[in-house]
Protein backbone atom coordinates (compact mmCIF):
# COMPACT_ATOMS: atom_id res chain seq x y z
CA UNK A 1 0.00 0.00 0.00
CA UNK A 2 1.21 3.39 -1.00
CA UNK A 3 1.70 5.88 1.84
CA UNK A 4 0.13 9.32 2.07
CA UNK A 5 1.69 12.13 3.90
CA UNK A 6 -1.11 12.13 6.63
CA UNK A 7 -0.44 8.01 7.31
CA UNK A 8 3.01 8.72 9.19
CA UNK A 9 1.39 12.15 10.68
CA UNK A 10 -2.03 12.52 11.40
CA UNK A 11 -1.34 15.88 12.75
CA UNK A 12 -1.19 17.50 9.02
CA UNK A 13 -3.59 20.29 7.92
CA UNK A 14 -5.00 19.10 4.99
CA UNK A 15 -6.26 21.35 2.06
CA UNK A 16 -8.60 20.42 -1.04
CA UNK A 17 -8.89 23.54 -3.28
CA UNK A 18 -11.33 23.18 -6.08
CA UNK A 19 -12.04 25.66 -8.65
CA UNK A 20 -13.71 25.41 -12.38
CA UNK A 21 -12.23 27.42 -15.47
CA UNK A 22 -14.78 29.74 -17.29
CA UNK A 23 -15.73 28.21 -20.91
CA UNK A 24 -12.09 29.35 -22.78
CA UNK A 25 -9.94 29.80 -20.14
CA UNK A 26 -9.04 26.23 -19.04
CA UNK A 27 -5.27 26.46 -20.48
CA UNK A 28 -4.41 30.09 -18.98
CA UNK A 29 -5.76 28.31 -15.31
CA UNK A 30 -4.19 25.31 -15.87
CA UNK A 31 -0.83 27.09 -16.74
CA UNK A 32 -1.40 29.76 -13.71
CA UNK A 33 -1.47 26.71 -11.29
CA UNK A 34 1.17 24.68 -12.42
CA UNK A 35 3.36 27.67 -12.00
CA UNK A 36 2.80 28.07 -8.23
CA UNK A 37 3.90 24.73 -7.46
CA UNK A 38 7.70 25.28 -7.11
CA UNK A 39 7.23 28.33 -4.93
CA UNK A 40 4.71 27.18 -2.87
CA UNK A 41 6.80 23.57 -2.24
CA UNK A 42 9.75 25.74 -0.94
CA UNK A 43 7.82 27.25 1.50
CA UNK A 44 7.63 26.50 5.29
CA UNK A 45 5.26 24.14 6.27
CA UNK A 46 4.42 22.55 3.22
CA UNK A 47 4.42 18.92 2.91
CA UNK A 48 3.07 18.39 -0.60
CA UNK A 49 0.70 20.10 -3.16
CA UNK A 50 -0.60 18.14 -5.67
CA UNK A 51 -2.30 19.57 -8.53
CA UNK A 52 -5.26 16.89 -10.23
CA UNK A 53 -7.88 18.05 -12.54
CA UNK A 54 -11.44 16.10 -12.60
CA UNK A 55 -11.60 13.21 -15.48
CA UNK A 56 -15.14 13.85 -16.47
CA UNK A 57 -14.89 17.78 -16.61
CA UNK A 58 -11.15 19.06 -17.99
CA UNK A 59 -12.26 22.36 -16.53
CA UNK A 60 -12.28 21.50 -13.03
CA UNK A 61 -8.88 21.16 -11.30
CA UNK A 62 -8.30 20.50 -7.47
CA UNK A 63 -4.97 21.14 -4.98
CA UNK A 64 -4.28 18.46 -2.64
CA UNK A 65 -2.50 19.67 -0.14
CA UNK A 66 -0.79 18.90 3.61
CA UNK A 67 0.74 21.61 5.35
CA UNK A 68 2.80 21.62 8.99
CA UNK A 69 -0.42 23.67 10.68
CA UNK A 70 -2.79 26.01 9.50
CA UNK A 71 -0.70 29.52 10.35
CA UNK A 72 1.84 28.01 7.45
CA UNK A 73 -0.98 27.64 5.45
CA UNK A 74 -1.91 31.02 6.43
CA UNK A 75 1.31 32.08 5.60
CA UNK A 76 1.21 30.63 2.18
CA UNK A 77 -2.29 32.13 1.63
CA UNK A 78 -0.78 35.87 2.10
CA UNK A 79 2.25 34.86 0.00
CA UNK A 80 2.92 37.25 -2.60
CA UNK A 81 3.01 34.77 -5.44
CA UNK A 82 -0.66 33.70 -4.17
CA UNK A 83 -2.11 36.97 -3.68
CA UNK A 84 -0.62 38.04 -7.36
CA UNK A 85 -2.74 35.29 -8.67
CA UNK A 86 -5.79 35.24 -6.44
CA UNK A 87 -5.80 39.13 -8.28
CA UNK A 88 -6.32 37.08 -11.69
CA UNK A 89 -9.37 34.48 -10.31
CA UNK A 90 -12.32 37.25 -10.91
CA UNK A 91 -10.94 36.31 -14.77
CA UNK A 92 -10.58 32.67 -14.78
CA UNK A 93 -12.98 31.29 -12.49
CA UNK A 94 -16.50 30.33 -12.79
CA UNK A 95 -17.83 32.23 -10.14
CA UNK A 96 -14.87 34.51 -9.92
CA UNK A 97 -12.49 34.32 -6.82
CA UNK A 98 -15.69 33.12 -5.13
CA UNK A 99 -15.20 29.86 -7.72
CA UNK A 100 -12.44 28.70 -5.76
CA UNK A 101 -13.20 26.94 -2.80
CA UNK A 102 -11.07 25.72 0.18
CA UNK A 103 -11.64 23.29 2.23
CA UNK A 104 -9.40 22.31 5.25
CA UNK A 105 -9.35 18.81 6.92
CA UNK A 106 -8.14 16.57 9.39
CA UNK A 107 -7.44 12.64 9.01
CA UNK A 108 -9.44 11.12 11.76
CA UNK A 109 -9.01 7.41 10.22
Amino acid sequence: MASTPTQDDRSLLTVVARMTAKPGKEDELRKGLEALIPTTLAEDGCVNYDLHVAEDDPATYFFYENWTSGEKLDAHLAAPHLVDFAGKLDDLLVGGSEGLVIQRLKRIA
